[in-house]
């Protein structure tokens, strides 16, 4: 009979399985206490089960089997809510039916069980997993891979503490050998949760038993060995009753020589009754564990459950408020990411604020800085424009015309990086503005209509940003400012050579000749590289001539060029094609060549004026006409052109997958509630068996999945957080001979 005293603890369970079923309670469900059944495809194990419900259930694939000892007999589907089978042959045509329905033609696994309650008079209560069998070569279009997928799947149960195992071995093979032995010694190395099944003892070679397996003495187990016998496959085929098939089975360990002295410890009843005992057992002592896991799932529904509860779609006022909430959090969270003040920091890459920020100061920077580094091309137009302006005539003081016009082509240079600048400071604006705007996603028509209306507004403060910085260059263009207190003037200009100041030390893009890449990508690389050399041919560093840097992306690459630039390291490009063109100009005439420096001493001097008012004053621009236009649009202005669609109502209509989400979050916290509530009304003050002492395991050796699990992380192996498959159905076993 049942464990005394306990006799509630397995119904509660089914009870909690039903509680938790149909409402994404799979983590919940396999944390619940059970029994797991493990075997190769030939073991036997499905005739095992079949012995227990006493009737012919003979199936294909995997199966959650719930026994219940009541009257009258009959059986239930769990995906046939509300139909009961009383013909155990149309229980096997749903099966067969399900099985292909599930898995197909190919015999494939598939993550839906099919569950099956027994209720007979004939049974004691219990609760069992049938897990796929362990195949070692596909079957038929089977995938390759297919032993590793069931092995995986049945590791997702067994290495759960709530489960006890089921191992089951046929007589006739070599119990060291034993697949179930192997994964339930990985899993349970200390053997507290693994219950050894000997089947097939009618099928050992004459003058051979295995009452040293049977007695525990060889190959001892902590819980032990159980001998059963099924039926043969001459019986399933001559369909003899299960009822008959336990007669013979008591008369065979009743007469047989090794087995008789133990056969009140063998066979199919006791096997169900020591597992009856041993899973109330299990129960009891897991249950407090269990019930601390579902009040931690219900402490973190709690507050999602009740805003959801409070929620009525089709309330006005709700939707009103629900709707002003989602854009004073659109605010925030925007403000946040621009400013770098919000409670998650991405420590992966850089977002919002801090991406716009090395714009601001890297970027930028790096621009400017580019258009002053061609010095052959500079020093070749100051000579153009200066013997251009003196014309046939040879001039004999340096041209002040000159000196304008460089200046000014060079200012007219800056309105390239300039709207550049503008355009990715905007980039970045709209990458941040999606970012908040995805949180509407429950809300599908709200999210479309506002990031149309923020990407509108973006894009005029763009428009308006760019014609403003169009602005100040031409302000720059309309009066070149020699009285500037930090321009030189040409006394000093020519007491100043630029080329001195700024030889030292170069910056080299390394680039293929008459090439147009900033960069060259060296042999079997995809590395940017960077070489640092002097100009007067000195060493760089130590003994080395020449420094290079290796870069594995174009952005690790600009950065590197802001932090030299900053360090006062200028880069050079020297690009020379097959022809020689594209070599700087040798000067003949040595009062030209001093009319050149000046000039470009003087160019230097104003345009250095030029850069760094622009370094200071773009930021500045950017950050009032379009970072705080947009989030004072967005914090003042939003709601407003909300309300004005006249679709408020459109506006707050739920997406599909919001309500299902709402409606299984709250069948879920339903369904703790209800499940707690049963374990409360419960007490667990009852007799128990002790576990027995350890035994000796060493004997198993890991599975060959466990090794190759620990030297090659390619293979999934009994994950700690998550489930991949929850349930697979397997091929079907191969006739036993």
């Amino acid at each position: 009979m049942g464990n005394r005293g306990m006799d509630e603890l397995i119904p509660l369970v089914n009870r909690l399985q039903d509680a938790l079923s149909g409402v994404g309670g799979r983590s919940c469900s396999l944390h619940l206490p059970q029994i797991a059944v493990v075997g190769g495809q030939s073991a036997g194990k499905s005739s095992v089960l079949e012995n227990f419900v006493g009737r012919r259930v003979q199936h294909k694939t995997y199966f959650a089997f719930i026994i219940f000892s009541s009257f009258p007999e009959y059986g239930e589907f769990s995906h046939r809510k509300g139909k009961t089978f009383t013909d155990f042959d149309e229980i096997r045509g749903e099966i067969e039916a399900e099985t292909l329905r599930l898995t197909g033609s190919n015999k494939g696994i598939s993550p839906v069980p099919i569950s099956l309650r027994i209720y007979s008079p004939h049974v004691l209560n219990l609760t069992l997993v049938d897990l796929p069998g362990i195949t070692k070569v596909p079957i038929g279009d089977q995938p390759a891979d297919i032993e590793y997928q069931i092995r995986d799947m049945i590791m997702q149960f067994i290495c759960k503490d709530n489960c006890l195992i089921l191992a089951v071995t046929p007589a006739n093979s070599d119990l060291a050998n034993s697949d179930a032995l192997k994964l339930a010694k990985d899993v349970d190395p200390q053997g507290q949760r693994t219950i050894g099944v000997i089947t097939k003892l009618d099928l050992m070679d004459e003058g051979t038993d295995a009452r040293n397996i049977l007695e525990n003495r060889l190959l001892p187990l902590r819980r032990g060995y159980i001998g059963v016998v099924n039926r043969s496959q001459k019986d399933i085929d001559g369909k003899k009753d299960i009822r008959a098939a336990l007669h013979a089975e008591e008369s065979f360990f009743l007469s047989h020589p090794a087995y008789k002295h133990m056969a009140e410890s063998t066979g199919t009843p006791y096997l169900q009754r020591i597992l009856n005992q041993q899973l109330t057992n299990h129960i009891r002592d897991t249950l407090p564990a269990f019930r601390g896991h579902l009040q931690s799932q219900l402490l973190d529904m709690n507050k999602e459950a009740e805003e959801y509860a409070r929620y009525r779609p089709d309330d006005p006022a709700r939707r009103t408020k629900t709707l002003l909430q989602l854009v004073q959090r659109l605010a925030v969270d925007f403000e946040k990411l621009i400013e770098g003040s919000g409670n998650k920091v991405d420590t992966v890459n850089l977002s919002g604020g801090a991406r716009i920020n090395r714009i601001f100061h890297e970027r930028f920077p790096y621009e400017l800085v580019k258009l002053e580094s061609d010095e052959g091309n500079l020093r070749q137009e100051i000579n153009y424009a200066i013997r251009n302006i003196h014309g046939v005539r040879t001039g004999l003081f340096t041209p002040d015309l000159a000196f304008e016009a460089i200046v000014k082509k060079q200012i007219s240079r800056l309105k390239g990086p300039c709207v550049q600048f503008v355009d990715m400071v905007s980039q970045e604006l709209i990458t941040t503005v999606y970012q908040c705007i995805n949180q509407l996603s429950s809300f599908p028509k709200l999210q479309e209509e506002t990031e149309r209306i923020v990407s509108t507004e973006i894009q005029a403060q763009e428009s308006r940003c760019r014609d403003q910085v169009v602005l100040l260059i031409d302000m720059q263009l309309a009066y070149v400012n020699t009285k500037h207190e930090d321009f030189i003037g040409f006394t000093n200009a020519q007491q100043t050579c630029r080329q001195s100041q700024k030889k030292t030390v170069a910056v080299m893009v390394i680039r293929k000749g008459g090439a147009k890449e900033d960069v060259e990508k060296g042999f079997m690389s995809s590395k940017c590289v960077v070489a640092i050399f002097n100009t007067e041919l000195r060493n760089v560093y130590k003994d080395y001539k020449c420094l290079e840097l290796a870069c594995g992306s174009p952005e690790e690459l600009d950065s590197w060029k802001a932090s030299l630039l900053q360090a006062g390291v200028y880069p050079r490009k020297v690009t020379v094609d097959e022809q020689g063109n594209g070599a700087p100009e040798y000067f003949t005439d040595p009062q030209l060549e001093r009319q050149v420096e000046t000039i470009r001493s003087l160019v230097d001097s104003y345009m250095s004026i030029i850069y760094k008012t622009f370094k200071d004053l773009m930021p500045k621009t950017v950050m009032h006409l379009m970072i705080n236009s947009v989030k004072e649009f967005i914090s003042s202005e939003l709601l407003a052109q909300l309300y004005a669609l006249g679709e408020r109502s459109a506006l707050m209509d739920e997406s599909p997958e919001q309500q299902r989400h709402r409606e299984e979050v709250l069948r879920k916290h339903a369904a703790l509630k209800e499940a707690l509530a049963m374990i409360a009304k419960f007490s667990t003050s009852t007799c128990t068996t002790p576990l027995p002492p350890p035994v000796d395991s060493s004997w198993i050796r890991p599975s060959r999945l466990a090794r190759k699990a620990l030297t090659d992380r390619s293979v999934p192996f009994c994950p700690p957080t998550s489930l991949n498959l929850l349930f697979s159905p397997p091929a079907p076993s191969p006739r036993r001979p």
